[in-house]
Order: structure tokens, then sequence, then C-alpha cells
């Protein structure tokens, strides 16, 4: 938040939250899934999740297109893949060629190696919110229980710092 007031800027620094990969298909076929950093919950009745896709993404323009997008929360140990979704572009590369994955029910990509996920109708889209555009999901479909036991630590930005994103060029 350049010059902005130096408090505001102390609360706008970006906390370790979680990484998020999402993905999407449209109708023609096409499939992209990019690494977010920008994503909540954000309504317990009915459940809702917002999830904001860089302007500068390719996987932007596929989500654009489609009506469900995919969620995924990856372990803290998964970088390799958080890097495949986070630094290769879309237009140029088949990152699903790369990583086992299948088609959820309403056809988007779901990421076999996830630690979790989940389907979200697109309810709405948020195109004036900056360099991000927002998508306010339904979920629809998740992930079943894994066994119980200690929860793994989730993958966080500290674990994606340094990466830099594969946008088109």
């Amino acid at each position: 938040m350049t010059g902005s007031d130096p408090e505001l800027v102390a609360f706008a620094e970006p906390p370790d939250g979680t990484m998020y990969v999402v993905t999407a298909a449209a109708a023609d076929g096409a499939r992209a899934g990019c690494l977010v950093g920008f994503a909540s919950q954000c309504s317990i009745h009915p459940p809702r999740f917002v999830v904001w896709l860089s302007t500068a993404n390719h996987t932007l323009r596929v989500a654009r297109e489609a009506s469900f997008l995919a969620v995924h929360v990856l372990g803290g140990d998964q970088r390799e893949l958080a890097e495949l979704f986070g630094t290769e572009c879309g237009a140029r590369v088949d990152k699903f060629a790369r990583v086992p994955w299948r088609p959820s029910a309403d056809g988007a990509p779901v990421l076999s190696e996830a630690r979790a996920w989940f389907v979200g109708r697109i309810e709405q889209r948020m195109e004036d919110t900056g360099d991000h555009v927002g998508f306010l999901l339904a979920p629809v479909e998740q992930s079943p229980d894994r066994d119980a036991g200690p929860a793994p630590r989730l993958l966080a930005l500290r674990d994606v710092e340094g990466l830099t994103p594969g946008h088109p060029a």
C-alpha cells in the first residue's frame, strides 16, 4: 500500500496464511490451475467461500468461462506441487500432464495428491476488486475425510516465498 498511512501498511502485510491451488475447466475443454493466497470462507449458512484470481493469470481466463472451481489445500511438504501451479503458465505448459488428477462430477479438475479439496459452483464474479477477480463459491462436492491422526501442517505463504509467478508474457 505505497503512499498509505503507515498503520494501514502494517495491517495490509500478508499474513502467513494458507495457500491454495485453484483449478478450472471451461466448456471447450480448456483446463487451468494456479496457486492462490487470497481466499477465505465468507459465510456459514449458507456455506460460501471466495477466491481471488490475479488479472495477470491464465487461470482467470479459463475460470471466467467455467461454472465450477476446485479449491485444493496442500500439505506443508508439497512445495513441488505448489511450485508447478505457481510458477508455470498454463498457456505454455499442460500442468495436468505432470500430476495425477480426475474431473469432478461437474468437470473441475481435482488434484489427487491434495490434502483436501472442494468443488464450488460459481455464484458470483466480482470484477471490481483491484488486480484480482473474486469468485464466490457454493460448495457442491468435497474430498472424503482423511484417517484420524495429527493434522498436517498446511502449505503456507512462508513455504512458497521466492517463487516467481508464471504469468503469460
